[in-house]
Formats: C-alpha cells, structure tokens, sequence
C-alpha cells in the first residue's frame, strides 16, 4: 500500500529561485498543452493523449531552451497531470456531474511539481533534488518502505517535500470488538459505548482574528506591498486552523482504529447539510469528511473495517425497540415512549449505526 511522508524544506535564495522558475515552466507548459487539446477538439474534433504530448517534449526543448533546465520526468508529470484532469473531466459528462473543464493556472496557481521516479535522493539532513541541489530537509521521521514519488509543494511562502512510498501494512492485533460513531457539532464523535470526543472549534476560537486580518485585507490598495502582505499572514492563519482540525482528526481516527475492529459512520452528504446556514459553520469547522478519511485510510493499514451506513432516522429510531420517536434537534435526550428507553440521543444514534452496520 502507499504511503505519504510530508517534510518542510529549507532552500537557500538561490534554490527558492530555482524552484518557483521549476513551477513557472511547468505552469507555461500545463497552459501551453491544454490549449492545444483545446483547439485540436475545437478544429477537428478529436482528443491529444498523453503519449501524443509527452512524445513532444524533446521537440519543444529545442524551441524553449529554459525547459531543459527543468528534470526530464518533471515535465512528463506536467503531460500527466493534465492528463488526469481531462480523464476526470471525461469522467463526470460521463456520470451526468457538473463537467468542469480543466481551467488554465494563473501566475501563482500552480504551486507543485513532482519527480515521478528518479532526480531525487536523501542523504543526511539534505534531499538532492535534480537541477535543483542538495536542499536542508528537517526529516523528523523516517520514511518507510520503498520511495516511489517525491513532489516539491509551497505553500504560504514555504516548502514542502511529500515523499510516497511502498509499505507493507501494519496490520494491529485482531479485535471482535465493534462501535457506532455519531458525527455531530456539540461533540465531534460519540461511540455507541458512551465515549464522548470534544469538538475543538478551532475556527470558532480564531473568528475574531480572522475577521481582523480580513478587514485589514479589504483596506488596502489592491497590488500594493501592504496588502500582499496582509493576504500571506490572513493565508497562514487558514492553514494553521487547518493543521489544528488535521491534528486532532489524526488523534481521534488513531485512538477509534486502535481500540476497535469494526467501525461505522453514517454516509453523510456533507455538502448538502452545509446548506443549512444555521449550522454550515459548525459543520465545516467539525470537518467530519476529514474524520472518517483518516480512520478509513488508518484502518486499511491495519486490517479492520470501516462500514458506512444509511444516515435515515439514525437519530429518530429508538435503538432498543426500533420504534420510530420523533424529536426536534433542541431535544438532547431520547426518551421512547414505547419501550421506556432513556439514552443520550447521539449515543442512541451511534447505536442505531452500529446495528445497521452488523445487519
């Protein structure tokens, strides 16, 4: 299975120069392929490949003379990743989505480039990087298994390398036990045993911040140093709010996968409950997709399970009798009239999750 290990980098000048023109030409060159798939569709209706355009690469050296300053297999990614982003366009006309053609990357869009199979080596405290140098890498663990990719990514003003690799799955001890988890707002997760995790609110706790920096934002000058500035210190604020929430999501998802052999999630349509603007905040600041990716993912690595059931009713149904007990969303405590079963409403659901998932 693959496995993604993130390291900051720390270029010198000269190397951060040779990086941010390493990202230009490949963003000239992504703008420069998809216009001619563009207009070989729009002339004669037919579709370049990846083959057709990477074979050009050589050709294009001898016009562009820059390019050849740029990794050889940096620029077939460039082909690839285009690639892949038509095959995804081909993909949703075919499914009846929302197509969204591929878009052409503006000045500072296009904020990664990856060397898909050689140009890269670590020694020590340094990752060599082809036509790049030797650049201080602050590798705080090591990386297992066999390394496949590595991608160079900036972001905020700095660097990151992501290195995927082959591993062998660490598969944990087997365990019969089994557990509902209840996504919610006031709690993050609820189990189905009673066990309640905490809802941070990060974003809550910054709003304040955030909505200063913001208005610091809107009063200056668009294209002036001051206001480029404020837009990096509001940028690092969003991604440190977001590390927060994937910190937390990795703690929560490591202890449920630890402790659990089966574990079962309602299905959620995420983006439809985020209509609901009296909770779309709660809803994106409790990031529950995110949740359920890293327990699914942690889970593979370690030989259990991870069910998604119908989210219908999980909180209406008594989980005793399996009555149907309407409530509002105010109302905090299930009380079946029924069968006289008193429970916590989202342990109650968590229940009703667990029971869908073993039936």
């Amino acid at each position: 299975m693959r496995k993604a290990y993130k390291y900051r980098l720390y270029p010198t000048k000269e190397q951060e120069e040779k990086i941010q023109f390493t990202l230009e030409r490949c963003r000239l060159l992504y703008n420069r392929l998809l216009d001619e798939r563009r207009f070989v569709y729009e002339t004669d209706k037919t579709t370049l490949n990846y083959y057709a355009q990477a074979n050009t690469l050589n050709e294009r050296k001898k016009y562009i003379p820059a390019l050849t300053q740029v990794h050889s297999q940096v620029l077939q990614d460039v082909v690839k990743r285009l690639d892949k982003a038509f095959q995804a366009f081909f993909r949703r006309v075919k499914a009846g989505e929302t197509p969204g053609y591929p878009r052409f990357k503006s000045a500072g869009r296009y904020d990664s480039f990856t060397y898909p199979q050689s140009g890269y080596s670590i020694n020590g405290n340094q990752i060599t990087l082809s036509k790049i140098g030797g650049v201080k890498i602050k590798l705080h663990r090591q990386p297992q298994g066999t390394i496949k990719t590595c991608t160079v990514t900036v972001k905020n003003g700095k660097y990151y390398a992501s290195l995927s690799c082959e591993v062998e799955p660490n598969a944990l001890p087997e365990s019969k036990e089994a557990v509902g988890i209840d996504l919610g707002v006031k709690h993050l997760a609820i189990t189905s045993d009673g066990e309640f995790y905490e809802h941070p609110k990060f974003l809550r706790e910054s709003e304040r911040t955030l909505h200063r920096k913001q208005r610091s934002v809107s009063r200056k000058k668009k294209g002036s140093v001051r206001r480029r500035k404020n837009i990096r210190e509001l940028a690092r604020l969003h991604e440190h709010i977001a590390n927060q929430r994937r910190d937390y999501a990795h703690k929560v998802s490591r202890k449920l996968v630890n402790g659990y052999g089966l574990l079962a999630f309602e299905n959620l349509n995420v983006q439809g409950m985020v209509r609901n603007h009296h909770l779309a905040k709660s809803i994106v600041d409790a990031s529950w997709n995110q949740l359920v990716q890293y327990t699914t993912y942690k889970a593979e690595e370690a030989g259990r399970r991870v069910v998604l059931v119908d989210p219908k009713n999980t909180s209406q149904q008594c989980s005793n009798c399996g009555k149907i007990v309407p409530k509002k969303l105010s109302e905090r405590i299930h009380r079946c009239e029924h069968c006289g079963y008193v429970q916590d409403r989202d342990v109650n659901a968590a229940q009703n999750i667990l029971k869908r998932a073993l039936a």
